[in-house]
């Protein structure tokens, strides 16, 4: 199936997803049989071991079709690029995970964020609390923002333990376990199908060594805004793929409307030309330096910093959100017409610069590493 193809047949179904919120499986399966959301399975347990830069390129192009899909594959592609490079899952259940993977769309994602922490991000102790029974542990407490969770296999739910020296490590949680309660409704502005609930552990089983990288709080167990390069370079090229659909309609826009006074298409004006001219500009310059920046993590370039790729993604997001906005701007009150592509671009763009870090903390990195080089 060609990049093309898949592009089509998600792009056809995004629409009615978005008006309904649906959680979008039939987009998700396409995905699957494309081999889109396998792509990064280490080759050591059957995959095809995609690095940074093919992940970005996937994610671009599935950001082209639904955003909301593109999001949902980025979190299991992460998960599956970060267990190729550096083994921590047991292993067992990790060869298992990975099996089936290749036979049906399995997906999996971190549960992070709390309503009163917020984005671990910004630091902090998770309220969610890992109690120690008999048989492992069980999971409660409550998360946010948990992209997918409607179909999601495998929650990774990040929690303190209860012990008398508290622990802080990810808990692998299988989805469909008893006591797991979608407690909030995901119901935004933009990526209205990536089913981003609230959900709510009560007291879920799990077993004892189905956890991952536990140890004390402090900050080894904090998230480290710098380390993420692998999933920040491609999370801005799935926006930048929301950008070029924009982009595209707007072409298609400018060559099909003629009016009347003017009695040729826009396409021809200096106006739209002048401003498809700034939206490739913005979209170019972005796609290299997203895409050059994931290749040479892929190479194992040295030279290329954390600091760089945060600021890649810095600009990407201001870059993809300014092209929509132009292009949105050129068509008036035709490109905030619901039921319009343009608008539902316009509305997914927005979410960009909502993901961690957000760009207050990656401005504050880059600069503290300018001051101190």
């Amino acid at each position: 199936m060609t990049d093309r193809s898949v592009i089509s047949r998600i792009a056809e179904l995004a629409p009615g997803h978005d008006r309904s919120g649906t959680f979008p499986a039939d987009s998700l399966q396409i995905t699957h049989e494309a081999g889109l959301l396998t792509a990064t399975i280490g080759k050591q347990y059957g995959g095809q071991g995609a690095g940074v830069e093919q992940s970005a390129r996937i994610l671009h192009t599935l950001g082209r079709g639904d955003p909301s899909v593109a999001l949902i594959a980025a979190m299991t592609l992460a998960t599956h690029a970060r267990q190729a490079v550096q083994p921590h899952w047991p292993e067992e259940l990790y060869a298992r995970v990975a099996k089936e993977s290749l036979e049906r769309p399995v997906l999996v994602n971190h549960a992070r964020v709390e309503p009163e922490l917020g984005s671990p991000a910004r630091g902090g102790l998770p309220a969610t609390r890992a109690r120690r029974t008999a048989d492992g542990w069980t999971i409660s407490g409550t998360k946010r923002f948990v992209t997918g969770a409607d179909g999601l296999d495998w929650f990774l739910v990040w929690a303190t333990t209860d012990e008398t020296e508290p622990r802080v490590g990810t808990f692998l949680v299988p989805g469909g376990s008893p006591g797991i309660d979608i407690t909030g409704r995901w119901d935004q502005l933009g990526l209205r199908a990536s089913g981003s609930h609230d959900v709510t552990f009560r007291e879920v089983e799990v077993p004892y060594e189905h956890v991952i990288g536990i140890g004390p709080y402090g900050p080894a167990a904090e998230q480290d805004n710098r380390a993420g390069a692998a999933l920040h370079l491609p999370l801005a090229a799935l926006y930048l793929g929301v950008a070029r659909a924009a982009q595209s309609f707007f072409h298609t826009f400018a060559h099909e409307r003629v009016p009347a006074n003017l009695g040729h298409p826009v396409a021809r004006t200096e106006r739209f030309r002048r401003a498809a001219g700034e939206i490739e500009v913005l979209l170019a310059a972005a796609e290299q330096l997203v895409f050059d920046g994931a290749a040479k993590l892929d190479a194992g370039d040295t030279s290329y910093t954390p600091e760089q790729a945060l600021g890649a993604r810095v600009l990407a997001d201001r870059h993809g959100v300014r092209a929509v906005e132009l292009a949105v701007r050129l068509l008036g009150n035709p490109g905030l017409a619901r039921g319009n592509p343009l608008e539902r671009h316009f509305r997914d763009i927005q979410c960009a610069p909502v993901h961690a870090p957000q760009e207050d903390i990656s401005l504050l990195a880059i600069g503290t590493k300018a001051l101190n080089p």
